[in-house]
């Protein structure tokens, strides 16, 4: 049977219901939201003379729940125009209209009576073969369905979805014995393709995989705290970023999660897991428990393992909580000896082998967790997952997990990790020692660019089952790297296709960079078919090396920087009008350069969590590698009458003026850094590149191109300028923005008129690039811009207004 999903209905607007509701909003899908209806009207109903039968009160905590989520920061919508597609309605009224829809997700309160009398509600409705699923978090889904008809239990499982539903990648999929295989195959397809998850099936146990493992790992660390003597500062520095781990950490993970609901997990584990060899882990803390009696559970109560406050002189101050006498003192530094060995080193892999052997609370709080957490992911299969790979999947993607355990494992070494864990009293599971006799030294290993993992029943290796249809640079590096220096590598992807991948802290673009692009391309156009210019790093670019730029023009060195800022446009360039179709692929941070890059693509295949921006202005300059030229390109073939021309004009403007940064890639098109029919968004980050290549494979079967360079580019000269130095002076005036604000905002006008031309006239992109390069280097010169540069090095941030 062919299975579309068109129409979903979710149960229960809470906190998951209503952002749930706005995910499948983001994919275009129509959704109707339900919830109770008030049994009591609120005072400002009674002073309305409302009744308990009023639309508007029938639906207050539906609404109400939805307008708290769009509320929240960051948002649970791509764009705005998302909520179009949400209707809200209540239990009492509008069940019934559960029957025009494809899929029911029930996300009520975490008691299994009051789900079961929905579920009773909704068989009433529901249309024979439409899905039906719950959201639960601990309840066994198969107690759910019991009492219910066989076409429900055949259409019934457990869809976990993981806080936020837009930005964490987890999707739990948990059958039960009566679920057909077809259900299964299909949400774990359609949870990756079309709502962007990494979709773990898991069995229909306590907790299923993620926070099993989560929650162990999580209290496990609770109780080293007392015995290593360790403080809130110390955990969260040691198992943050340097550990590959979020950069929330552990305590402030907590905090933002909430403390109860870290609780409400272990409790339930301790419960419902007395086999469990680490039950006793899943016992409070003393620390914990008074923490939870005090109500000090994190954001929601403005207090857990630290609390925001204001000192004497009015500024905000945040203090750590001592685990000892549990009083909030200021935050004290931490340094270690094992995290400053750890800082060069960029491959996270080798950090771990530097960590595994830290002589100071570091490295041991690393090997009392890891080796505890090896213990526990190796005796939890065949309990929770047959599968290891599983585990790793769900860590990474429920956790944010950079090495889930098994490949954790692996970085340390599997060998030496079991020496290691012996001598603190752990004891890995007897398949790994089997595994190990067998002569097979890791869980994961490459072959001909195909990924494998352990195999425990059949003791052998098997391809990860769906990496078929993902490119995963990390397995093709090592056989398909054509060329290389030491910003880019450019990498055969097969079918005629290069892929050119920065490397650079970052992804920062200089000269390594440009002239790796620059390689590619002359190689693509003199033996391939087409080029994507993409990466699997945690961000697509920053931007520029403003390192770079910053020196020269310390130095005073103009020629070498118009060198170095030519090369640039002309790379831009060169990506437009190659002889073959180049296809740009962000993700994440696409800033400065990078978008640069974007706005000349023959097309953008982007990730939805793009966060795309010409950022210059931050530090006192324009866009110089041919942004300013494209806005101004743009903002012309929109020119159709003179209030147009000045919307049009001033929208541009105004975009890289403010250095308006997208908050995904849908709102990269609002903003106008995409072409409408040169773009398309891949919602799941992992399918990304391949998306991408099948794109410039399109672009080349279609019989591709070579554009001609645009020589009608209307400009308005004085007539924009006078609008442009107009609105600067009144900012200014108005001291909304600083003396050397007006004169950026003055230059960056300047280039989108086309300069002084005494009327509107039509100008090539050269012209106009000329124009941005001139303009660029004299702000590269200013000392604020300087200063400004400056700080951003100093703090290490990118680009950002």
């Amino acid at each position: 049977m062919k299975r579309s999903i068109n129409k979903v209905a979710v149960l229960g607007s809470g906190i998951m219901g209503s952002r749930i509701a706005c995910h499948f909003a983001n994919i275009g899908v129509e959704v109707l939201l339900l919830d109770i209806a008030p049994k009591e009207l609120s005072p400002e109903e009674q002073a309305k003379g409302l009744s308990l039968d009023n639309p508007t009160v029938k639906n207050r905590i539906v609404n109400t729940a939805l307008q708290t989520a769009v509320k929240t920061n960051p948002s649970p919508v791509y764009t705005k125009k998302a909520l179009n597609k949400i209707k809200t309605g209540n239990f009492d009224d509008d069940m019934s209209k559960i029957a025009g829809y494809d899929w029911v997700i029930e996300v009520v309160v975490e008691n299994l009576d009051i789900k079961k009398k929905v579920f009773e509600q909704v068989e009433q409705f529901r249309k024979p073969g439409t899905l039906i699923t719950s959201n639960t978090s601990g309840i066994p889904i198969h107690l759910m369905a019991e009492g219910r008809s066989e076409d429900f239990k055949s259409h019934f499982c457990g869809t976990h979805f993981f806080n936020p539903p837009r930005y964490l990648k987890l999707l739990e999929v948990i059958p039960t014995p009566h679920t057909k295989p077809e259900i299964i195959d299909f949400l774990m397809h359609y949870g990756d393709k079309f709502l962007g998850k990494t979709t773990v099936l898991c069995k229909d146990t306590p907790a299923f995989i993620a926070n099993r493992v989560g929650v162990y790992s999580i209290m496990a660390l609770l109780h080293l705290v007392e015995k290593l003597d360790l403080t809130v500062e110390e955990v969260d520095k040691f198992t943050g970023p340097a550990l590959g781990r979020p950069k929330s950490a552990t305590f402030r993970t907590s905090d933002v999660v909430g403390l109860d609901t870290m609780i409400k997990v272990a409790k339930g584990l301790y419960d419902n897991c007395p086999e469990d060899k680490a039950h006793d882990l899943f016992k409070l803390p003393a620390y914990v428990q008074k923490m939870e009696e005090n109500k000090w559970l994190g954001d929601k109560t403005k207090q857990g393992f630290y609390k925001k406050t204001k000192t004497a002189e009015g500024k905000t101050e945040i203090l750590a909580l001592d685990l000892k006498t549990l009083e909030y003192k200021p935050q004290q530094k931490v340094k270690s000896a094992t995290l400053e060995m750890t800082k060069p080193v960029e491959n996270l892999r080798e950090r771990m082998k530097i960590f595994a052997k830290g002589k100071d609370k570091a490295g041991e709080l690393f090997r009392h967790s890891s080796f505890g957490l090896f213990e526990y992911v190796s005796d939890r299969i065949p309990e929770i997952s047959d599968e290891l790979y599983r585990i790793d999947d769900a860590m990474r993607a429920g956790f944010g997990w950079e090495l889930g355990p098994f490949e954790l494992w692996d970085a340390v070494g599997v060998k030496d990790a079991l020496e290691g864990m012996e001598q603190y009293g752990n004891k890995a599971a007897a398949w790994v020692h089997e595994m190990l006799d067998a002569g097979n030294t890791s869980f994961y290993k490459v072959e001909n660019g195909v990924k494998k993992y352990y195999d425990i029943p059949s003791k052998s290796y098997k391809a990860l089952p769906g990496t078929d249809e993902f490119i995963i640079l990390d397995n093709l590096r090592e056989n398909k790297t054509l060329w290389k220096n030491s910003g880019v590598s450019i990498i055969d992807l097969g079918d005629g296709i290069l892929n050119v991948e920065f490397h650079t802290k970052m992804n920062t673009i200089g000269g390594d960079v440009i002239s790796g692009i620059n390689k590619a391309i002359d190689m693509a156009e003199k033996d391939y078919r087409g080029l994507v210019i993409g990466n699997d790093g945690a961000n697509f670019s920053a931007g520029a090396n403003v390192g770079m730029i910053f020196m020269m023009a310390v130095e005073q060195e103009w020629d070498e920087l118009n060198i170095a800022i030519k090369m640039f446009q002309n790379t831009s360039m060169r990506i437009r009008y190659s002889s073959i179709p180049v296809v740009v692929a962000p993700h994440n941070l696409t800033l400065g350069g990078g978008c640069e890059f974007s706005l000349h693509a023959d097309h953008v295949q982007l990730s939805a969590e793009t966060y795309m921006g010409l950022v210059e202005f931050g530090v006192g300059v324009i866009p110089g590698g041919g942004g300013t030229k494209e806005f101004a390109l743009r903002a012309s073939d929109e020119y159709k009458d003179d209030q147009i021309v000045q919307n049009a004009l001033k929208d541009r403007f105004l975009t890289i003026g403010m250095a308006k940064v997208s908050t995904s890639g849908y709102e990269a098109y609002e903003l106008g850094y995409l072409q409408k029919d040169k773009f398309s968004i891949s919602m799941n980050r992992n399918r990304l590149l391949a998306d991408a290549k099948a794109k410039a494979i399109e672009l080349a079967d279609a019989g591709y191109t070579k554009p001609v360079p645009r020589n009608d580019i209307k400009v308005l000269g004085k007539q924009g300028l006078g609008i442009v130095y107009a609105g600067a002076n009144s900012m200014y005036a108005g001291h909304f923005i600083s003396e050397h604000d007006k004169k950026i905002s003055e230059k960056l006008g300047y280039v989108m008129c086309g300069g002084d031309l005494s009327a509107p006239t039509e100008v090539t992109e050269q012209y106009l690039l000329d124009l941005e390069r001139e303009a660029f280097l004299s702000l590269a010169g200013e000392r604020k811009s300087l200063e400004r540069i400056q700080s951003i090095i100093t703090k290490g941030k990118p680009l950002r207004n």
